[in-house]
């Protein structure tokens, strides 16, 4: 059973069959006397009103509730349940008129007004069969009883997604040229190939002619300093991701994990995040 395919309809219909449940307890019409029966003490009244009226409320709400139209003689349980409603509300109505009914002949031709049992139960089987008749019809009734779940907010731009290189469980690392997948921003890491510990670079003006990327050496490779000396500064290993901050001619200037940058003279090779 779906719950969720329940609507707002629905729930006015369980909650008119509680109310029924409840005034089938209370009397049934006002007397001087101390044993005042309640519905329970009328078969008749009982089950054509009271638990008629429960039956097409549990119907409604089961056949909205399966994944599959289940029938009765032809009919959905819906419908039934509709005619079950309408019947107790029919009943209703007419044993509000002559609240004796059964009991004349216990309480003789005195006049008495109905009673709590009867007047709620009124209330409660025409608003039940209301609710069975008006939720197809009504657009307000129609909208779901339990909210829908609210769907995960996007990552902000250039956040890093959980777990770096190397990361247990991690899936294989994305060939050089794919493309991000669906709801990642534009030169963010792939999450396949997220450097470890690597910091997320920060957004780019769109109108720049370089973006920084990350990327990884196929081998050891130097990375010089950006002042021209002859003396490398770091060496970038394979298997860790460096941010790329800008290019100069066939060269980069790579940032590392401890945040010294260089120019990365070779650049043949290299595999982009």
């Amino acid at each position: 059973m779906n719950i969720r395919s329940l609507t707002r309809g629905d729930g006015v219909v369980i909650g008119a069959a509680v109310l029924l449940f409840i005034a089938s307890f209370l009397d049934t019409f006002d007397s001087s006397g101390s044993d005042v029966p309640n519905a329970w003490d009328n078969l008749g009244l009982v089950m054509s009103m009271y638990v008629g009226g429960i039956i097409g409320a549990v119907l409604i709400v089961v056949g909205r509730a399966l994944p599959q139209p289940r029938k009765v003689a032809g009919l959905e349980l819906g419908q039934v349940g509709v005619a079950f409603t309408l019947f107790a509300a029919w009943t209703s109505f007419w044993s509000i008129l002559d609240p004796l009914g059964a009991f004349s002949d216990e309480f003789g031709s005195a006049n008495v007004d109905a009673g709590s049992g009867l007047i709620l139960g009124l209330i409660a089987a025409l608003l039940l069969a209301a609710a069975a008749i008006a939720t197809p019809l009504v657009p307000a009734l129609q909208a779901g009883l339990v909210p829908a779940a609210k769907p995960a907010a996007p990552a902000p731009y250039g956040a890093q997604p959980p777990g770096g290189y190397g990361y247990p469980g991690a899936p294989a690392q994305q060939p050089y040229g794919a493309q991000p997948g669906p709801g990642q921003p534009y030169g963010a890491q792939p999450q396949a190939a997220a450097p470890q510990g690597a910091p997320a670079p920060a957004p780019q003006p769109a109108a720049g002619d370089f973006s920084p990327f990350w990327f990884a050496v196929p081998v050891a490779r130097p990375l010089f300093g950006e002042d021209g000396s002859p003396n490398p500064i770091a060496e970038l290993a394979p298997g860790t991701w460096y941010l790329a901050v800008e290019q100069r001619g066939a060269a980069l200037v790579a940032q590392t994990q401890d945040g010294r940058r260089g120019v990365l003279q070779d650049t043949s090779g290299i595999q982009r995040g």
